[in-house]
């Protein structure tokens, strides 16, 4: 498996050249990028442009791990809006584009929300028609998604919707297509399940995996904390992982940021990880 670091882990406004010039220096194997409104990598950006942030990148020995976006806070494809799920639409199309163009493999897609807790007066959304859109949505988009060569994963947070791995994968499975999977991520499911149990219940659909933590005692957001710090079992997870033949990307997506010293969380993360995958020994 290859060592990710998420975009988002880095101090806010920090430059793409410089995160990956950390990514690179404390050990990363890859820096997850992320799609935004308007910005360095934006719905904006061009294939030439696109182009050349891959050919700066990949020229200091790292690799694009993934490429995700925010986006879909903002757009769902499960609204009760129709201009509103047509531009999740039309992020998602745009996201595979630029994958494509960066030597992406798989994007990190919100298929929509049922409702959402930690986003203030944010639209609830009957489960059901929740359902049919996001697999209308989805079951398009994959025909996109073959055409570009780049899959879509679809990641488990905390949107009240596909909430368990039989769920996920009876979605996955109702899609048909070879180009829809599973981005797992293992701290977003301490909060209601056991992320080792997902692993396996998903098996092959899994495109790629984020690390996380979280802490169940401390409930809601305040839960995430830092990689080993929390009841994610990582050795399970691990054995798991291994037992379902994955060998793509783990990529830490760290929240929150620290108060002070920012930066520190890259090294931390770096170092945790390497612990996690068996990269170190611990000898004293």
């Amino acid at each position: 498996m290859k060592k990710g670091i998420n975009i988002w882990s880095f101090p806010e406004g920090m430059k793409i050249a410089e995160c990956v010039r950390l990514a690179k220096t404390v050990g990363f194997d890859g820096l997850e990028l992320a799609l935004n409104e308007t910005g360095e990598l934006s719905l904006e950006t061009g294939e030439k442009e696109a182009l050349k942030l891959k050919e700066s990148i990949n020229e200091t020995g790292l690799e694009i791990a993934g490429l995700a976006t925010g986006l879909y806070w903002s757009y769902a494809m499960t609204s009760e809006s129709g201009a509103n799920r047509t531009k999740a639409i039309d992020v998602c199309k745009k996201q595979l584009e630029l994958a494509a163009v960066l030597g992406v493999d798989t994007i990190l897609v919100i298929p929509g929300a049922v409702g959402v807790d930690f986003i203030p007066g944010s639209e609830v959304v009957d489960y059901d028609k929740a359902y049919d859109r996001a697999l209308e949505a989805i079951g398009g988009l994959a025909l996109e998604a073959a055409k570009t060569g780049v899959s879509i994963g679809i990641e488990n947070v905390w949107n009240k919707f596909l909430l368990s791995p039989l769920e996920m994968r009876s979605f996955i499975d109702s899609v048909g297509s070879s180009y829809v999977g599973s981005y797992l991520d293992v701290g977003n499911i301490v909060h209601s399940g056991y992320p080792e149990q997902w692993i396996r219940i998903l098996g092959h659909r899994i495109k790629k995996v984020h690390f996380k933590d979280y802490r169940r005692e401390a409930g809601g957001l305040h839960g995430f904390v830092d990689l080993l710090a929390g009841n994610v079992n990582y050795p399970a997870v691990m054995d798991a992982l291994r037992e379902i033949g994955y060998d793509n990307y783990v990529t830490g997506e760290m929240i929150p940021a620290y108060t002070h010293h920012p930066e520190q969380i890259i090294f931390n993360t770096s170092a945790a990880m390497d612990a996690i995958l068996g990269r170190t020994s611990h000898k004293a």
